[in-house]
């Protein structure tokens, strides 16, 4: 529980209340794929019990666990199937198939292939923390993290997020804990981490179980290459992988915090010491850079993750050509990007990009959260 932590702060304006919560993501409950559903995802019972509550409350920390289903169709199988359809029509026809049709052969391949194709489910554990007013997903990638920030924007009005900010970035910070060798009060450096370079080259130097505190990183942190992963302990009771984007990354309870740990095993107790650790840990670690920064929580009516896409709201926001520059120049159309440049809540990043859909810039999201940029 919790290895990969993503962090938000959620706004003031929201008002906690645990047994409306339950009920909306009950109407969002998980069901196994249909025979040509390709992704399935919903809300399930934090500790695996049927008709369970959605909304687990352990020591006034809220847990949820978000599940999804996909059919996994090899694309070399679809191709193949492809490719006898196309051939049949050019045996029976005498005509080869357009682009246009071979895309409609392709959709109606898959549909016939989707029910005997092999499902794969991966879980997603959510603690929110409504006295501290954060949010954190246990995800590895943005992505899945948008997905689950997407549903709960849409189960709880006024429900606003806004990824954890910081007045010193973590990238700056990280190069300076490294050139010193010298972490902050109750950090400790490890033994890992990955240098990158701002050039056009963008070389990428690797640490692994080797001691940072060498002239040899300092050289390289001099020639302009910036950490993107730092691997910390915590007070000696959790260590983790720092990331360029303020992420946690294999994270882990050292020895001394399973040594407290009940002789009984069990959710509560494991939510317990979990939560327990990293609710001291996160301040913690936003002190050490530097206090949070500010950044726009604020729900915004006619900008809201919940507006239609194509209603247009989106492009009348003064941000909206920023947010358009920043895409173009990430070449990225993802939610986290457009908050962390402009900073801004989630709500409103949702929105502009929304917009851009609609405009023809972005297109839709797919199942991994994700957007291309097409225009």
């Amino acid at each position: 529980m919790f290895k990969n932590l993503i962090i938000y702060r959620i706004s003031e304006s929201w008002q906690p209340d645990q047994a409306q919560l339950d009920q909306a993501l009950a109407k969002q409950q998980f069901e196994p794929c249909g025979a040509t559903q390709e992704q399935s995802t919903g809300w399930v019972p934090p500790r695996g019990e049927e008709h369970g509550a959605m909304v687990e409350s352990v020591g006034g920390h809220w847990i949820l666990r978000l599940m999804s289903e996909s059919k996994m169709l090899p694309g070399s199988v679809l191709n193949r199937k492809l490719d006898e359809k196309v051939a049949h029509i050019e045996e029976t026809e005498g005509r080869k198939p357009g682009r246009k049709e071979r895309q409609d052969l392709k959709e109606e391949c898959k549909l016939e292939l989707l029910p005997m194709a092999f499902t794969k489910q991966a879980g997603t554990w959510v603690w929110i923390d409504p006295a501290a007013r954060l949010l954190v997903i246990d995800a590895s990638a943005q992505g899945r993290a948008d997905t689950v920030v997407t549903m709960l924007v849409e189960a709880s009005p006024g429900f606003a997020v806004a990824l954890l900010d910081t007045k010193a970035s973590p990238q700056g910070a990280m190069a300076a804990w490294l050139h010193s060798y010298d972490a902050p009060a109750g950090f400790c450096i490890d033994q890992e981490c990955e240098l990158k370079g701002t050039d056009e080259a963008k070389a990428v130097v690797r640490y692994g179980r080797h001691p940072l505190g060498i002239d040899e990183v300092r050289e390289h942190i001099d020639q302009g290459k910036l950490p993107t992963k730092l691997a910390l302990t915590w007070d000696d009771r959790v260590s983790f992988v720092l990331t360029e984007g303020l992420q946690l990354k294999r994270v882990e309870l050292l020895g001394v915090v399973l040594e407290d740990k009940p002789d009984e095993n069990g959710f509560d107790a494991d939510v317990a010491i979990a939560t327990g650790e990293l609710s001291k840990l996160i301040p913690d670690l936003i002190d050490a850079l530097g206090g949070e920064g500010r950044t726009e929580l604020g729900t915004l009516p006619q900008a809201s993750a919940l507006t239609p896409a194509g209603s247009g709201d989106g492009s009348q926001d003064l941000m909206y050509e920023q947010a358009v520059e920043a895409v173009r120049a990430e070449n990225k159309g993802s939610i986290s990007m457009v908050q962390r440049r402009l900073r801004i809540g989630y709500n409103r990043a949702a929105s502009l990009l929304e917009a851009m859909e609609h405009q023809g810039i972005v297109s839709k999201m797919d199942s991994s959260g994700a957007r291309k940029v097409i225009g």
